[in-house]
């Protein structure tokens, strides 16, 4: 069983930056895919960012320019750097992994993201 621990979320200020951090159970290299998605109360969960193992990253057009997706192979974690929010980016976002194998998805438990004067 593959375990995501998502950590760094938090109360920040328009304009602020936060970087959401997931730390998982299994190698880099049994991953095909990771990614952060979000998702509000009463809302379909959205894609965030992705990146694959070959690197190439994918963004939500609403985050362009203003989020970064990165992997750290040695330590397994893959973060979420976030510039300029802004309220509408309030949510809880998630940890997703696809692992090579069967392509099988795992979550993370969600963190809390609030953007707030």
């Amino acid at each position: 069983q593959v375990q995501l621990v998502e950590s760094g979320g938090g109360l920040v200020q328009p304009g602020g930056s936060l970087r959401l951090s997931c730390a998982s159970s299994v190698s880099f290299f049994s991953i095909n895919t990771m990614g952060w998605y979000r998702q509000a109360p009463g809302k379909q969960r959205e894609m965030v960012a992705l990146i694959t193992s070959g690197g190439m990253t994918n963004y939500a057009d609403s985050v362009k320019g203003r989020f970064t997706i990165s992997r750290d192979n040695a330590a397994n974690t893959v973060y979420l750097q976030m510039n300029s929010l802004s309220p509408e980016d309030t949510d809880v976002y998630y940890c997703n992994v696809e692992m090579r194998i069967l392509l099988t998805n795992y979550w993370g438990k969600g963190t809390q993201v609030t953007v707030s004067s």
